[in-house]
């Protein structure tokens, strides 16, 4: 069909494009040469020199495609050569499109074939291909030959094209392209899209008190909803109703070019895009095109420039003003301009951040309190009272071999306390009620979600067949064509045997990566003992005394600097494995790579929190028989006031230095610097003072943007901050806190670089935000888990509690610090391991303590792990079962309170159905009159032809009454007859 079709367009040199053309490509023919001189003349129309419209000044430029050309020396005008480019492309494309590929090859090399020393065509010779200077290469040519095939089938598909090869950006040329209206309403019937009709129906509101509480609230709120006009009442809305051609008369047409708006128009365009395909030695839609080179970018326009003076701010200009600036911080998002101006899949994400961030404020506020509780009550806490007693004289064992000497507990006495501000009773509380917060901000999301697609008009709306990848269908063919040729079985898809190597690999190389994850954290490890023996080996006091802390931060800054790159390299091996594995549909693709980068970035970040949480200090020994690294290095114990005040430093540098470095400075910088990168290149920079008086075209200023590169990053970095706010918050309570404030800028952040730093994405329909959902749901779940055992294992509440109510003799805390300490006898440390310089103290020390439930070195089984451990060690794993099941349970019924779909839209969807109902049966109600009124109007008409035949029958014949009568009942049956017959 498709030859045909090309067959039909074709032309002989000599013919006239405008006799032998489509209709469609008449109305670009004559239209561009009605229109040439009007383009030339000083009053050319405002938006055209913007260059959101073709030079006539009424076709809007719903897409852009990019190509390199070599510019040429010959001088005129802009305007001249891209009205000149554009009816030589139409005029090209009417020549050649009969012509094969392999004509087209023939065409261009057989000349050199035959003669290789023979110079080539000088480009000058023939301006369709854009008067170029210099001789092009046989993959140049190949290009060339591409773009105008598919430009010619884009033609086919009804898109209009208007080429721009002299433009401001040296090397650039730009294909703009325009979907009438008869292939936006095909393409929007194809693509089943929802649109307005022009019945209209009122939202029932809320009545009674709690009418009255909601507009009392809404009249608090209001100085926080963002200036945006509203172009209809809140309580009224239009029924929507997919799109048909055969239903036009439902819709409100009166506006037909503001009807499909720009995001609809573009995303219509998109999908022809990648729909059309060249046949070359495989089939090439548009994104195989552009990694082959064949164009450099594809993209729609932004409306208009947000510095523009206007009397009626375009969307993108008011998006600038009220949602992409920090000015606004404190007010609610836009969500419905967003979701008008980028599409439903980015105003999900960024509604999806704005409920994160608003019930983020309540967990903030509860963190706060536990950690004022904290500070509150750290004076009254016995055992740090303990601790910093003056008369505290317990001495406790060397901390390191040889280099490290004896030392007082008492110097211990700012850690204990500062381990109190996160380790208090309070702490337990807030785990809970986090575990609560997580299930009523995913249960709030199906909410808040649902009257999304309400508003959205998505509560129909199913996932669209996805096109297959371009790469998936040239494995496809690949495999294909290795196939003993007498098969004649046609391969449509890989099986999981092509998959195979691919999936071996994926597995070797996740496991090697999380490899080198746990590498590098015991390489840190390394760090901490070596660096820490180091500094106990220093004459200055001050070091020594330093020695903890210093090792501690450094460590910290460490672990952070290695996850930054890591995070950068782990997402380029996921994507790479991704590739390796051609899955068939790019959602298919997006799923499994965020799967495999989310596995990679959470390991990568959680590694070393996790070693501090649950395993520092486990693996120890006691003195006299202490673990060893390599022989040398002995495992690193935790400070008297336990890991957790490690756990919460570790914790708050690295939740901090992502958010502060890699979520905001990187945000902001990498996009600047590769738009400066992309200007340089574009040699621009040798002509500032040129284009301060040549203003850039939209599609020209566009092309200096970033590319879009999907929404994973932003979604992936939430995640993460996710699973520090949920995961280890029993150490960190501030952790809510620091993650709200982080938002608040994140918000403006992604809104600036969506409006201003990149190009304007692609609108995608999406009812959810997929995949992500399910990882906020499993960290949920994990972070229940983690928390227990954070509680149980990491901090102190369960050896207190054991103490209070076990083995106090008086139900109080006095004596726990005691009961916590071991005893050493000196004389038993292996040869080479003990002290230096014992007499560090003062005087001669003959028994040390050290953290652990032991026996004394003179019971009968010195140094045997005591009773008190095992009963510690019961209540712990008790605990951790109880609170895992109480929460779980717990959340459960949160779930099952709170219904997924509000009810109020739920009475509104179901009352859309009955309304729509309602207008088919009024509808068919209409046609089935119309058909009776023309039926009785035809028969009336008939009938009175039949009478009058008759009655010429009857005067003429001499039959009698009763033939006569029966030749008037025959005769209007004939009549009918004849009638009906003529009309065929």
């Amino acid at each position: 069909m498709a030859e045909e079709a090309e067959g039909r367009v074709g032309l002989s040199p000599t013919s006239g494009s405008e006799q032998q053309a489509p209709h469609f490509l008449q109305d670009v023919i004559f239209h561009g040469k009605s229109k040439l001189l009007k383009a030339l003349t000083p009053q050319e129309n405002t938006q055209s020199q913007q260059g959101l419209y073709f030079l006539d000044g009424q076709r809007r430029v719903d897409y852009v495609l990019t190509y390199p050309v070599k510019k040429s020396t010959v001088g005129r005008s802009g305007r001249q050569a891209t009205h000149l480019l554009t009816e030589n492309a139409v005029a090209r494309s009417l020549r050649r499109g009969y012509q094969s590929r392999d004509q087209h090859i023939r065409h261009h090399q057989a000349p050199r074939a035959k003669d290789p020393s023979s110079p080539p065509s000088s480009p000058g010779t023939d301006v369709e291909l854009g008067c170029l200077a210099e001789t092009l290469n046989g993959q140049e040519d190949h290009k060339i030959l591409r773009r105008e095939e598919y430009e010619g089938k884009l033609r086919d598909m009804g898109l209009e094209l208007e080429k721009d090869e002299d433009t401001k950006i040296s090397g650039v040329a730009f294909v703009k392209i325009h979907a009438p209206w008869n292939i936006l309403c095909r393409e929007a019937e194809l693509m089943k899209l929802k649109m307005p009709t022009k019945k209209v129906y009122e939202v029932k509101q809320l009545c009674g008190v709690v009418e009255k509480i909601s507009s009392l609230v809404s009249k608090v709120v209001e100085p926080l909803h963002p200036q945006v006009e509203e172009h209809q009442p809140k309580n009224i809305k239009h029924l929507s109703h997919t799109f048909s051609r055969e239903k036009q008369h439902l819709f409100d047409l009166s506006d037909k070019d503001y009807f499909f708006d720009s995001k609809t128009r573009s995303s219509i365009v998109f999908e022809i895009l990648k729909r059309t395909k060249c046949k070359a030695k495989y089939s090439m839609g548009i994104t195989t095109l552009l990694g082959n080179g064949v164009y450099t970018a594809a993209y729609p326009l932004h409306d208009g420039d947000i510095n523009e003076e206007s009397a009626v701010p375009n969307d993108r200009k008011l998006l600038y003003e009220e949602w992409a600036n920090y000015s606004v911080f404190y007010k609610y998002q836009p969500i419905g301009l967003v979701r008008k101006y980028f599409g439903e899949k980015i105003g999900l994400y960024f509604a999806w951040l704005g409920l994160y961030t608003q019930m983020l404020i309540p967990a903030s506020l509860v963190g706060v309190i536990v950690f004022l509780y904290g500070c509150a009550t750290v004076d009254d806490n016995i055992p740090s009272m303990e601790i910093c007693h003056p008369r505290n004289n317990i001495t406790m064992c060397p901390l390191c071999d040889r280099v490290c000497s004896y030392w007082k507990l008492s110097t211990a006495c700012a850690t204990a306390r500062a381990s109190h501000l996160f380790d208090n009773p309070a702490t337990v509380f807030f785990s809970i009620f986090m575990a609560l917060w997580a299930a009523m901000f995913m249960e709030h999301w199906k909410r808040r979600q649902m009257r999304l697609n309400y508003e959205w008009d998505l509560t129909g709306f199913e996932d669209e067949e996805d096109h297959p990848r371009a790469e998936y269908e040239f494995r496809v063919m690949q495999k294909s064509l290795s196939k003993d040729q007498k098969s004649q079985h046609k391969i449509e898809k890989l099986t999981c045997q092509d998959r195979l190597p691919a999936y071996m690999t994926n597995i070797v190389m996740m496991l090697l990566m999380i490899g080198v994850t746990f590498a590098i954290v015991f390489g840190v490890i390394l760090y901490r003992i070596s660096t820490k023996a180091a500094l106990y080996m220093s004459s200055n006091p001050v070091t020594r005394s330093n020695a903890q802390l210093t090792v501690k931060t450094t460590a910290a800054i460490i672990n952070l600097v290695v996850i930054l790159i890591l995070d950068e390299v782990y997402g380029a091996v996921a994507r790479w494995l991704t590739v390796l594995e051609v899955p068939k549909t790019d959602k298919s693709f997006e799923e499994r790579l965020i799967f495999k980068t989310f596995i990679l970035k959470f390991v990568n970040a959680f590694t070393p929190i996790i070693y501090i949480a649950f395993f520092r200090g486990r693996l120890v020994g006691r003195p006299g028989s202490y673990l060893y690294v390599f022989e040398s290095y002995r495992m690193e114990e935790c400070a008297h006031g336990g890991c957790l005040m490690e756990l919460c430093i570790q914790l708050s540098i690295t939740m901090l230095g992502k958010q502060l470095i890699q979520n905001n400075l990187f945000e902001i910088g990498v996009p600047k610097l590769k738009k400066l990168i992309r200007y340089i290149r574009s040699k621009q920079g040798a002509f500032q003072e040129e284009e301060r008086q040549k203003k850039l075209q939209r599609y020209e200023t566009d092309h200096f943007l970033e590319p879009f590169a999907g929404l994973t990053p932003e979604y992936m970095e939430m995640i993460i901050q996710f699973g520090f706010v949920t995961l280890f918050v029993a150490s960190f309570p501030l952790a809510p806190l620091f993650a709200l404030l982080n938002n608040i800028i994140e918000i403006r952040l992604d809104a600036k670089k969506f409006v201003t730093e990149l190009r304007r994405p692609v609108a995608a329909r999406a009812k959810d935000i997929g995949i992500w959902y399910n990882l906020l749901r499993g960290v949920a779940n994990v972070a229940v888990i983690i928390n227990a055992f954070v509680i149980s294992f990491t901090s102190d509440f369960i050896p207190r509690m054991v103490y209070q109510y076990m083995y106090s003799p008086d139900g109080s805390m006095h004596g726990f610090v005691n009961n916590t300490l071991s005893y050493f006898n000196v004389s038993h440390f292996q040869q080479g391991k003990e002290p230096m310089d014992p007499l560090y103290l003062g005087h001669p020390v003959e028994m040390c303590r050290y953290k652990d439930y032991r026996e004394p070195p003179w019971s009968t089984t010195p140094y045997e792990i005591s009773k008190e451990f095992w009963a510690v060690l019961a209540v712990r794993l008790a605990f951790v079962i109880v609170f895992q099941n109480v929460v779980m349970l717990m959340s459960d019924i949160v779930d099952w309170l709170i219904p997924d779909i509000p009810k109020d839209i739920s009475l509104q969807i179901h009352k859309e159905k009955i309304l729509l109902v309602d207008l088919f049966l009024k509808e068919e109600q209409g046609k089935t009159r119309n058909l009776e009124s023309r039926s009785c109007t035809e028969g009336k008409k008939n009938c009175s032809s039949s009478r009058s035949s008759s009655s010429r029958s009857s005067s003429s014949s001499n039959n009698n009454n009763n033939n006569n009568s029966s030749s008037t009942v025959a005769q209007p049956h004939s009549g009918l007859h004849t009638n009906s017959t003529n009309s065929l």
